[in-house]
Order: structure tokens, then C-alpha cells, then sequence
């Protein structure tokens, strides 16, 4: 009871008024009481609140429940990477099994092919190395075909950055036409150039599942390939859309950074706001283009991937539109067929703007990094932790200074 005493004057202190105040007794040390205070204050007073508990000793007979600012009604999502394993919840959508237009659906061999290849990324835990999946001679002649096809597409219709990161694949021996990779040597470049590494995932992931697996810089990518009779487009992801459309943007530095930013963006958020969020990855990651030297070039997975739909959306057949992820969050989108409408982004430092100022407006209570050094996601929402955040930043600016200062010329009197 002493201890409920003084944190009521914390409270009045701090300006805050108590609206609920619950005592019953203790079930395991007799003659204590347990109580609930639920308070009313502004957020910096609250903030400065949680301080003081925790620089006193009352915080040895009591526990901070919103100490993380995430009620009941928060979503959970993974606070480290390893935490993604449990984030491997598929859409069944356009299956082989299911779905009669589907190319492999009357196909019993490919139907089981995709199945053992399922079973491996389901059986895949953090830390894992990624198995090594034996590619046929069909699966390489598909391969073979769309990756000639982007080769001779690329130059005219593909953002210089997807370009630049290209050639370094080819330079490295990855892309060649004659051999799929393997998701550990993509893997491995990646890691090189922007942190972004992979894990091989079973099919189409929910939009909650697959959005988080980016905070972590962790793209979630299938091993699987589209059927041989449809090599030019596919409804759901295979290794094929992943390896030419994702990897080489996620191995450039601007592109990765966005990527996350979205990914981080959705951790805690609401249904609504994870839909208007894989909204605006479907009409930019997936399908986007973007403006370069006045003309229009494509940056999106889905379309470099693709040899018919990028034709599509680079002609004047569809409607471009300017990219504003406001309205683009809550545009309707065709998962089946071409797209009627794709956003321009005048480029991607643009992009990335707007979406940094749409991103603020989201009703989402708390603000989420992730730590480099730990691997885990910090909730800022403590004066503890945005100090300690002040320091590393602090830190890294005199870093930049130094660094420039010694880029100057000297002066001379």
C-alpha cells in the first residue's frame, strides 16, 4: 500500500487524472493487496512517468502493463527475426490444386513437384541454410525464356538501378540463362550490398506475414517455378518473379530502405491499415513506374518479371497516374489479369517522401526501429529509449562531420 501511495502523487505530479483504481488481495504473500490504476495524462507526461518508476525502487512491487504501449487490441507481430517462423500463414489463392485455370492444375507432376518444394520452406527455421533445390530441365528451359526475354526488354523499358544491379549479377556469375540460382548465393549478394537477406517461403504469404518479414531486411521468397505452358506471366509468385523481378532492387541501397520503411510500417498495424499498406506495395514494389530523363521506365517486380504485362503498361493502353499513396492505399487492383492503372513515382527519393508523410498519419499509437546491432525491433516509447537512440545518433552525426571535414580543402590564410 505504501507503493500505491506513491505512485498516486507520481501521478498528481505529472498532472494525470486516475479514472479506475482496483485492489484485491495477493494469492501468493499474504496481507499484500494487488491493484490496477488505469490513468488519464498526455503522452509526454506519461512518457516522463514511466522514467521516474523506473529510476525509483517502487518498481520492485509493481509492473508496468502498458510499459510498451501495445494493448490487447494491438496485432502481435515479431520482435526478432527468429520470430518469423511464425509467420508462414499462406493465401490460397490461384493453386494448382485449387484452382482450375490454373496451367498446373491438370498437371499431376508438377501439382507434386510444388508440393515437395512446399514442405521444405514449412519445414525452414531461422538460422537454417536455405536448401538447395535441384532444378529440372523444364524448370531451367522456363527459366532459359523469360530470363532472354527480360535481357532484351531490359535496356529500353527498366529503371537505371535495376539495370546497374543486373549487370553486377551477371559480372557475378548469378544471372546466367542456363542455371536458376539458388536462393543462398542471391542471398549471399544481397547480404553484401544492402542487409537484405532471404527465406524460402511455401507460396503466397498474407500481406501481415510477408509485410513484417521486410522490417527484419528478410524477403520471404518461393523456390518453386511457374508452369512451362505460361513462362511470360503468373498470378502468384514463383522463384522466377522473385529472382528477375525483387532481388536486384533489394540489392540496391535506396530500394532496400524503402522496402523496409513499409515493412516497419506495418508492425502493430490495424487490418484496415495493412490493407492500404500492401496496397501501396502491390502499385509500387509489385507494378510501379517511375519517371527517368521524361521517360517511363518500370521499376516493379511484377512487371520486369513479365514479359506481357510490362509490354501493357508501358503502352498507352492503361491509365498512369501520379503517385500518391493516400489515394493509391485505396485503389481497387487486378490480381488475375493486366492492370488498368498504374501510379508513376517522379522518382524514387520522391517516392520515398511521400510515403514517409502518409506513414505519419497512420493511427498506429507507438514508432518502431530496428536495432542493427541486436536484431530486434524496439517499440519508441519511453524517454529511456528515444535517449538512448538520441546518443547513437548523436554519435553517428560526429562521424559524418568528422568525415566531411576531412573531405574539405584546407584554407589558407
Amino acid at each position: 500500500m505504501n507503493s500505491l501511495g506513491r505512485i498516486l502523487k507520481t501521478v498528481e505530479k505529472f498532472y494525470g487524472t486516475v479514472c479506475h483504481l482496483e485492489t484485491r488481495p495477493n494469492k501468493t504473500e499474504g496481507g499484500q493487496l494487488d491493484a490496477l490504476i488505469k490513468i488519464e495524462m498526455s503522452r509526454i507526461n506519461l512518457l516522463q512517468i514511466l522514467k521516474s518508476l523506473r529510476q525509483s525502487s517502487i518498481l520492485e512491487h509493481c509492473t508496468l502493463i502498458g510499459d510498451d504501449n501495445i494493448t490487447s487490441k494491438t496485432p502481435w507481430f515479431p520482435r526478432h527475426a527468429s520470430d518469423l517462423d511464425n509467420c508462414n500463414h499462406l493465401m490460397t489463392k490461384y493453386e494448382p490444386d485449387l484452382d482450375m485455370n490454373h496451367p498446373g492444375f491438370a498437371d499431376k507432376e508438377y501439382r507434386q513437384r510444388r508440393k515437395e518444394i512446399a514442405e521444405i520452406a514449412f519445414s525452414y527455421k531461422y538460422g537454417d541454410p536455405i536448401p538447395h533445390i535441384e532444378y529440372s530441365a523444364t524448370e531451367i528451359k522456363t527459366w532459359n525464356s523469360v530470363f532472354n526475354t527480360v535481357l532484351e526488354l531490359m535496356p529500353k523499358y527498366a529503371c537505371i538501378e535495376y539495370r546497374r544491379i543486373f549487370k553486377k549479377l551477371q559480372e557475378e556469375g548469378i544471372f546466367i540463362s542456363n542455371k536458376i540460382p539458388q536462393l543462398q548465393e542471391m542471398s549471399n549478394f544481397m547480404s553484401r550490398n544492402t542487409g537484405f537477406t532471404l527465406r524460402p517461403a511455401a507460396g503466397l504469404l498474407t500481406a501481415r506475414d510477408f509485410l513484417a518479414s521486410l522490417a527484419f531486411r528478410i524477403f520471404q521468397s518461393t523456390q518453386y517455378v511457374r508452369h512451362v505452358n505460361s513462362p511470360y506471366h503468373t498470378p502468384e509468385p514463383d522463384c522466377i518473379h522473385e529472382l528477375l523481378g525483387h532481388m536486384p532492387l533489394l540489392a540496391d541501397p535506396s530500394f532496400a530502405q524503402f522496402s523496409q520503411e513499409i515493412g516497419l510500417a506495418s508492425l502493430g498495424a490495424s487490418d484496415q491499415e495493412i490493407e492500404k499498406l500492401s496496397t501501396v506495395y502491390w502499385f509500387t514494389v509489385e507494378f510501379g513506374l517511375c519517371k527517368e530523363n521524361g521517360a517511363v521506365k518500370a521499376y516493379g517486380a511484377g512487371l520486369l518479371s513479365a514479359y506481357g504485362e510490362l509490354l501493357h503498361a508501358v503502352s498507352d493502353k492503361p491509365e498512369h497516374r501520379p503517385f500518391e499513396p493516400a489515394i493509391t492505399a485505396v485503389q481497387p487492383y487486378q490480381d488475375q489479369e493486366y492492370q488498368p492503372i498504374y501510379y508513376v513515382a517522379e522518382s524514387f527519393d520522391d517516392m520515398k517522401d511521400k510515403f514517409r508523410r502518409w506513414v505519419s498519419s497512420m493511427s498506429r499509437p507507438f514508432e518502431v526501429r530496428l536495432n542493427p546491432y541486436t536484431g530486434r525491433v524496439e517499440v519508441l516509447d519511453s524517454v529511456d529509449k528515444l535517449e538512448s537512440l538520441v546518443h547513437q545518433l548523436n554519435t553517428e552525426v560526429l562521424h559524418l562531420s568528422n568525415a566531411i571535414n576531412r573531405m574539405s580543402p584546407p584554407s589558407f590564410q
